[in-house]
């Protein structure tokens, strides 16, 4: 079992529908609990190994980090391909984009593993400068609000870095002609039960009306994947980045396909203390140096998911 099929039925969901984490930290911060703490986590520093003061934009950053020569980030190691543990390293798409902001930055960018529903409290706290981890930046979050409005905390700002929706993993070939999740009235389709996509299937099913979806659901995504490869059913559906690092890796890239394009997509950020604008910035100004060099490019490319490039740096452009 891969890292990806353990994270259906926990962070996943919250990093998407974006709600469900925040409640979670918000209760946290109440009472004076939830932050990362040093058992059991992994760290890995990557662009360099010393500070660099003649980086382009070494200058940019608070002197505080310049001193430190490190920007310290808290992610969740388990969501390949995003970020996950390999050989004792935290590897995958957010180290590799740090590691190329590192080097304009001039600075270390030094992962932290942690647990999703802790990482805005890290920030809070001031135990990381940074959180990294497929997080969908949307209002409450940037507010500090729960579910339910109520404020919850500071809110954080984000540094948009990466563009995410749902996509249709289909056998290799697409052989029923998958395009759209319409395409799928009157068919068979696979998901791992107690999910968003299952969610998302079922309101398709809503839609298709007569014409019905059938929707048979499984323990793990691996079993769902399993019954699309045996000509079972027609469609999985997960996050776009794992579906397209299962393309990737899956018989050795000869089992699936992704069809159509991404539906509800949303913005991934570098969350940020709103106290600290300076990093917030400069942070922007590595990204937007990054995507005009190409490594940015680079590191999408190799793990199979430039589909999800933004073209320019953002700020809070989440919803």
């Amino acid at each position: 079992m891969t890292a990806s099929t353990t994270r259906r039925t926990t962070a996943a969901r919250s990093r998407i529908a974006a709600v469900g984490a925040i409640a979670v930290a918000g209760a946290l911060i109440l009472t004076g609990c939830g932050d990362q703490t040093d058992k059991g986590s992994s760290s890995t520093p990557s662009g360099g190994t010393s500070k660099d003061s003649s980086a382009p934009l070494f200058s940019a950053l608070p002197k505080k980090i310049q001193d430190a020569g490190v920007i310290k980030i808290g992610t969740d190691s388990a969501y390949a391909p995003m970020e996950f543990v390999e050989g004792g390293k935290i590897v995958g798409v957010d180290p590799d984009i740090a590691e190329a902001l590192g080097k304009q930055l001039g600075v270390k960018m030094q992962f932290t593993a942690g647990t999703f529903d802790g990482l805005i409290t890290s920030i809070y706290t001031g135990r990381e400068d940074a959180i990294m981890s497929s997080i969908t930046d949307n209002k409450k979050r940037q507010e500090g609000l729960d579910d339910k409005g109520q404020k919850i905390g500071k809110g954080i700002d984000f540094v948009d870095y990466f563009s995410s929706g749902l996509s249709l993993l289909v056998k290799k070939g697409n052989p029923e002609g998958i395009k759209s999740m319409d395409d799928l009235c009157g068919k068979t389709v696979a998901v791992q039960r107690g999910t968003i996509y299952e969610d998302a299937f079922k309101a398709q099913a809503e839609k298709c009306g007569d014409k019905k979806l059938t929707i048979q659901a499984f323990d793990t995504d691996a079993e769902a994947q399993t019954r699309v490869k045996a000509g079972g059913a027609v469609a999985d559906l997960n996050d776009y980045p794992v579906a397209a690092y299962t393309v990737k890796t899956s018989g050795g890239g000869n089992d699936f396909e992704v069809a159509g394009q991404q539906s509800d997509v949303g913005l991934f950020g570098i969350g940020v203390s709103k106290e600290n604008t300076q990093l917030r910035d400069a942070l922007k100004q590595a990204l937007d140096a990054i995507i005009k060099d190409g490594s940015y490019a680079k590191a999408l490319e190799k793990w199979n998911v430039q589909d999800s490039a933004v073209k320019s740096a953002t700020v809070n452009a989440g919803q």
